[in-house]
């Protein structure tokens, strides 16, 4: 049996996701949390130790699928020193699955593998596009159980949440279903 595995890389987490080829279904998913690694190369560390974890647990994988680097620079949003970070770290990333899974990674531009898992954002919606992507992943995956966390402090101390790794499982499960495209 062979698998997809779908990445979506930054610097904070990266999401992954693996999907059985055959029919799509959902197999395994989870992040590799970066956000207190300060430094770029001990998180490719961290990111190459999980690829051999997850080579040793699915020696089928048949194909990467890495969401494209963001391609343009937007006032307001991400600076250019930003988007070079992650360009960078991306590069880093997509070497790495090379080496570990002797695979050439294919690319895919976000808003076409949204299209491709039938997933449309509304712009008008109060909900972030990363909320609306989540919302409709989770919505398909009941059965898996998304990382939590638990406020520590503050009037809602004690109350758990869906922590920030899940917007990145979730983009990585629609990177990994767009594999469906590329057939």
């Amino acid at each position: 049996m062979s698998y997809i595995l779908g990445l979506d890389i930054s610097t904070a987490n990266v999401g992954w996701c693996i999907l059985r080829k055959c029919d799509y279904t959902f197999v395994d998913a989870g992040a590799i949390s970066m956000a207190k690694v300060k430094c770029v190369f001990n998180k490719a560390t961290a990111v190459r130790q999980c690829f051999h974890a997850l080579n040793e647990q699915y020696p089928d994988l048949s194909d990467i699928i890495i969401e494209e680097n963001l391609q343009a620079f937007r006032p307001g949003f991400s600076s250019a020193k930003t988007i070079v970070t992650l360009a960078r770290f991306n590069g880093m990333v997509t070497l790495i699955a090379f080496d570990v899974f002797q695979l050439r990674p294919q690319f895919m531009n976000v808003n076409s593998a949204r299209k491709s898992a039938g997933l449309k954002i509304n712009r008008k919606s109060d909900a972030s596009t990363k909320e609306q992507v989540f919302n409709f992943v989770k919505d398909r995956l009941p059965e898996y159980e998304w990382p939590t966390r638990m406020l520590k402090s503050g009037p809602r101390k004690g109350l758990v949440l869906f922590a920030d790794s899940c917007y990145d499982i979730s983009d990585a499960y629609i990177i990994a279903r767009s594999c469906i495209q590329n057939e």
